[in-house]
């Protein structure tokens, strides 16, 4: 563990899991950054990495005040300003095994210079050629930090929104399939294969893990009656939607009121090309208005051109955009 400190700050690294209050204080911290800037910084996988500690770790914690070398300190009565967050590659023989960078200010303690701290840090102690950095909402100050950093834009991810209520239609499923509910002990493992198989090639969905499974589903959104399985004549899982609501804050209005979402549509590839990944997606649709909320979005990759187009045939428009920085290579 090492510090830098400032006048009014110290920044303390770590290479291992944060303790459970570290965790408590990074949530609060990405709460406030959401309910200033409207975007997530930090990404569920993230955040499920940082609670489960199963992932290899590398932190920059960025306190108010002074602290010793051990933070000890620091942790005792500062408040936690910032943090970077390293999810580091497992398998560093491999040139395509890539981890993810995330960085994240307290709105009220921006322009300090507390982001470029932990950045330089982070190119200090770590091989930046490994990561690859997300900027949530594509915001100046996470473009101006790539560039000194020698890191260019090398993927866009959407977020896209649908608000009015028009006709969808009842979902029509391929010949010999039918729709059902996740059954939790029931479908782990056989959606994890069938995940596995429908996102082959997908940086991030199709890695998924038991203990990610898990620790999904211990949270207080989830909700097996809004996790669709399409299975055939045997109940082999052809494909899924996983839908999400986030809940609202009590005081959370307009854009940041409580929101579905399309959380995970995937179809093996044996059922692609059949219509079922549209029949899926207006089936997780219908569910989510059944509730009480403000509107429905979803992640898709820019470059991915037929789900983009089937989704603004649905009525989805574009409502954000996520963009992750790499270093070439």
């Amino acid at each position: 563990m090492t510090a830098e400190t400032n006048t009014d700050w110290s920044i303390i690294t770590r290479a291992t899991a944060p303790t459970p209050e570290q965790v408590r204080a990074i949530t609060a911290l990405a709460t406030a950054a959401e309910a200033a800037d409207g975007n997530p910084p930090l990404s569920e996988q993230t955040l499920v990495d940082l609670r489960t500690g199963h992932a290899s770790l590398w932190l920059a914690l960025a306190y108010l005040a002074e602290s010793d070398e051990d933070g000890t300190t620091a942790e005792a009565g500062s408040e936690l300003v910032g943090v970077a967050v390293a999810v580091l590659p497992q398998n560093t023989d491999s040139p395509d095994v890539v981890g993810t960078l995330e960085l994240v200010v307290h709105p009220s303690f921006r322009n300090d210079g507390i982001g470029s701290a932990m950045a330089d840090l982070l190119a200090a102690q770590a091989d930046l050629s490994t990561l690859q950095a997300w900027s949530h909402g594509h915001h100046a100050g996470a473009a101006r930090l790539a560039e000194r950093h020698g890191l260019t834009p090398v993927r866009e991810l959407w977020r896209m929104r649908l608000t009015g209520h028009g006709e969808l239609g009842r979902p029509e499923m391929p010949t010999g399939v039918k729709l059902r509910t996740f059954m939790p002990g029931h479908d782990d493992e056989k959606w994890l294969a069938a995940n596995a198989a429908a996102f082959a090639h997908h940086p991030e969905q199709g890695s998924m893990t038991l203990a990610d499974l898990h620790a999904r589903m211990e949270e207080e959104w989830f909700d097996a009656d809004g996790f669709f399985l399409a299975v055939g004549m045997n109940d082999e899982i052809q494909g899924f939607h996983w839908t999400k609501v986030h809940p609202a804050s009590a005081d959370a209005t307009g854009e940041h009121a409580s929101i579905g979402e399309v959380y995970v549509v995937g179809v093996v590839p044996t059922a692609q090309g059949t219509g079922l990944g549209k029949a899926l997606t207006i089936a997780g649709i219908n569910h989510l208005r059944t509730l009480d909320l403000h509107g429905i979005m979803l992640y898709v990759d820019a470059d991915n051109e037929s789900a983009v187009a089937l989704y603004q045939k649905l009525g989805f428009t574009r409502w954000d955009v996520d963009v992750m920085y790499a270093r070439n290579k």
